[in-house]
């Protein structure tokens, strides 16, 4: 099967910018729709985050789940045992320097089709663009930023930042009653490079985390009486050297 002809162009994005936003209809493209059979489920299993609650010690609000896959060229992607996620106080001053151990990933999450036809399309993609790679440690994170009256969420709690990582995929799954929530690109000197809105499931950001930092302003929700959320699946790719 010949590529869509929208890959061609997402890794000039990458490579000449260092990111590239998709909007949703190309993104199904990509993930060849028909894999994700089972999509309405996994965006469901979004109701069944825990909360973070090493973020509300800071009296900030969020759900996740979280889980860790090895990833080689070629072959399958094999989750591995729970292990914490962590970022150095370079990489993320608010919440760095600390061992963060989340809620796993369900089951059924970590083996559905949509899930798993996600990070195949990242370790290709990703893949392409450093061919010298032979190994990936993968990190999967589910998000849910709640807003409320009188409280805005923060999808990006440490401010414009980088991961610490070789590329980010962020993938929108649900946003209910939702405003604002731009994501934001920046050079190392902050100079902005450019922004888009995650509004449509499966509207999508690829970002190489090498190069430039990124951030999510805050959401408020558009009606204060009823419930709000910004759910996403965060995906990060680091190369293991060999």
């Amino acid at each position: 099967m010949n590529p869509p002809p929208d890959l061609p162009a997402l890794h000039a994005n990458l490579r000449d910018e260092g990111f590239a936003f998709v909007m949703a209809p190309v993104m199904r493209a990509l993930l060849h729709g028909e894999a994700l059979a089972d999509w309405d489920a996994f965006a469901a299993s979004w109701n069944d985050l825990a909360p973070d609650t090493y973020l509300a010690a800071s009296g900030r609000h969020r759900r996740r789940r979280h889980a860790v896959f090895a990833a080689g060229q070629t072959g399958d992607i094999v989750r591995q045992p729970a292990q914490p996620h962590y970022q150095t106080l370079h990489y993320n001053p608010l919440q760095g320097g600390i061992e963060r151990w989340f809620e796993p990933l369900t089951e059924a999450v970590g083996n559905s089709a949509s899930l798993r036809r996600i990070l195949a399309f990242c370790r290709d993609f990703f893949g392409s663009l450093a061919p010298a790679t032979t190994h990936w440690h993968i990190e999967t994170h589910q998000f849910r930023i709640e807003a409320r009256h009188g409280e805005h969420g923060e999808p990006t709690p440490e401010g414009v930042h980088r991961d610490g990582v070789d590329y980010v995929l962020v993938l929108m799954i649900d946003r209910r009653n939702i405003a604002s929530g731009t994501t934001t690109i920046h050079a190392a000197n902050h100079r902005e490079l450019g922004s888009f809105t995650l509004t449509q499931p499966l509207d999508a950001a690829l970002v190489d985390d090498a190069r430039v930092f990124h951030g999510v302003t805050p959401v408020t929700p558009i009606d204060p009486a009823q419930p709000a959320h910004r759910d996403v699946l965060v995906v990060t790719f680091r190369a293991i050297p060999d």
